[in-house]
């Protein structure tokens, strides 16, 4: 079988050859004997199974494996004539001929290899940028909505619970008239308007007085977490005892130690300094991860070319198009699948956009090589797991997910990305913060270090917390006082 390699520029190559129904016969043969000798099929013992009985049974399924084979063949062979070998290649090759004739196959395929990038002088695109300004009265609400966490829950002379108010209640809830295992719970405490619990309950809550019951009619979401109750209607029995409202702590030094529980002195200016930091942080990752990068990929994208494997932009069209698959109308859908050359023409239409990205994905791989960005195996761990413990998944499922499909990559790829442009893009110190962080790191330097104090035992939570408002979906309680309170 004669295979014909050639360059078709840096980054990818075309290989073609012809194969031959005796070539294609010959590892029909070889395949069958390979599966005969570890076959199971009664009457024979294992390994004494005949060839031939195995392409009686089994051709088809041969054959497919056979042309399998072959294919990958002439890949191997073509990368001998081309000079490179299997670990210089990205991706899957691609298929992009295979005309059957009297026997015969034309076959040509794509190889890539990853592009040489180049980028030198990115130096010179770097956008300017100031880190944002943090108003007082920022601080003086983040303060105030602290003082309201750690402040009391007291009863309300209220006389209809509204929003913002806290319910102390009983619920029970009901799909299709049965009660659901967790849907149940006394003397629960909710903040009306948290969002905490699915939509429409806390809504469904409002302006019942205490001593009222009443039954809230809700609609589980369709992704919701557990797969027996998602999209389902329910009723849920409610009947309040109490409405509460929030009492703010004040800021003195009992509140200011509790805030600031790794600070042995901790003082009102201190905490305006790490407020006024968090803030700054949050605004700054927000303009980093918005108008900062853009500007910066768009100009490395306008500056560094060089030639993309065909294999990863065809990969990439593909994502966003099945990405925008369910935006399509059931017309469009229906002439995607009944017409090839509409598919075509809409998987070109991806292109421009596709390589693009692919192009910055290489750009920002290299960038992360010259400043010597890495992203450990350890990290990539801790980053999948937090990720699992924020949407409720258990960890090793969510790791064993991320395996199966191939998605480690990209994870470890996002990660490398955003510690690349931390790096570019540092947060230009504030100086009062500056001064506030001297002034703490000379008093504990300064001062003797306090015993340890032993943990505080975690308090059990209300399993019916979690069935009612999310039961293993992906929301979090988003208070702390949520909880029974002790009878």
């Amino acid at each position: 079988m004669q295979v014909n390699a050639k360059n078709v520029n840096k980054a990818n190559a075309k290989v073609s050859a012809t194969i031959s129904a005796d070539v294609l016969e010959a590892k029909v043969n070889q395949l069958a004997k390979e599966a005969a000798k570890t076959a199971n099929i009664a009457g024979f013992r294992k390994g004494h199974v005949p060839a031939s009985l195995m392409l009686q049974k089994y051709r088809k399924e041969i054959e497919g494996d056979a042309k399998n084979r072959v294919l990958g063949d002439i890949v191997g062979d073509g990368l001998k004539e081309l000079g490179k070998s299997l670990n210089d290649t990205i991706g899957e090759p691609l298929v992009t001929k295979f005309d059957e004739k009297n026997g015969n196959i034309d076959v040509e395929i794509t190889i890539s290899f990853r592009p040489e990038v180049d980028v030198k002088g990115y130096e010179s695109l770097l956008p300017a940028y100031e880190a944002p300004k943090v108003e007082q009265k920022e601080i003086d609400e983040r303060i105030d909505n602290m003082l309201k966490m750690f402040g009391s829950l007291e009863k309300s002379s209220k006389k209809e619970l509204g929003k913002g108010d806290f319910a102390k209640f009983d619920f029970e809830g009901f799909v299709d008239g049965k009660a659901f295992e967790g849907g149940k719970a006394e003397n629960y405490i909710l903040e009306i308007g948290s969002g905490q619990f699915i939509p429409g309950f806390e809504d469904g809550m409002i302006g019942l007085k205490v001593g009222d019951e009443r039954d809230v009619k809700v609609t589980f979401p369709a992704e919701y977490g557990a797969a027996h109750l998602a999209g389902k209607d329910a009723v849920f029995k409610v009947k309040l005892h109490e409405i509460q409202e929030q009492k703010k702590a004040e800021l003195n030094e009992e509140t200011l130690k509790k805030i600031m529980p790794n600070e042995q002195n901790p003082s009102k200016e201190m905490l305006e300094a790490s407020i006024k930091d968090q803030i700054r942080t949050s605004k700054f990752i927000t303009l980093l991860n918005g108008e900062i990068k853009d500007k910066f990929a768009q100009a490395l994208t306008k500056k560094f070319n060089f030639d993309l494997p065909e294999n990863i932009v065809d990969q990439e069209m593909n994502v966003r198009f099945r990405n925008d698959w369910y935006s399509f109308s059931d017309d469009e859908r229906k002439k995607y699948q009944e017409d090839k050359k509409a598919l075509e023409a809409k998987l070109e239409s991806y292109k421009e956009e596709a390589s693009n990205s692919v192009k910055l994905t290489f750009i920002i791989d290299e960038l992360a090589k010259v400043n010597k960005i890495e992203v450990s195996d350890q990290e990539l761990i801790q980053t999948i797991y937090m990720e699992a413990y924020r949407s409720g998944r258990n960890p090793k499922e969510h790791m064993e997910y991320y395996k199966k499909n191939g998605m480690l990559p990209a994870v470890k790829m996002a990660i490398v990305e955003e510690k690349l442009f931390l790096h570019l893009f540092p947060l230009p110190e504030d100086e009062q913060i500056e001064k506030a962080k001297k002034a703490s790191s000379v008093k504990k330097a300064a001062e003797p270090k306090a015993t340890k104090a032993e943990p505080k035992a975690a308090e059990k939570k209300p399993a019916a917390k979690k069935a009612a408002s999310t039961e293993g979906a992906e929301e979090k309680p988003k208070r702390g006082r949520k909880k029974k309170e002790e009878e």
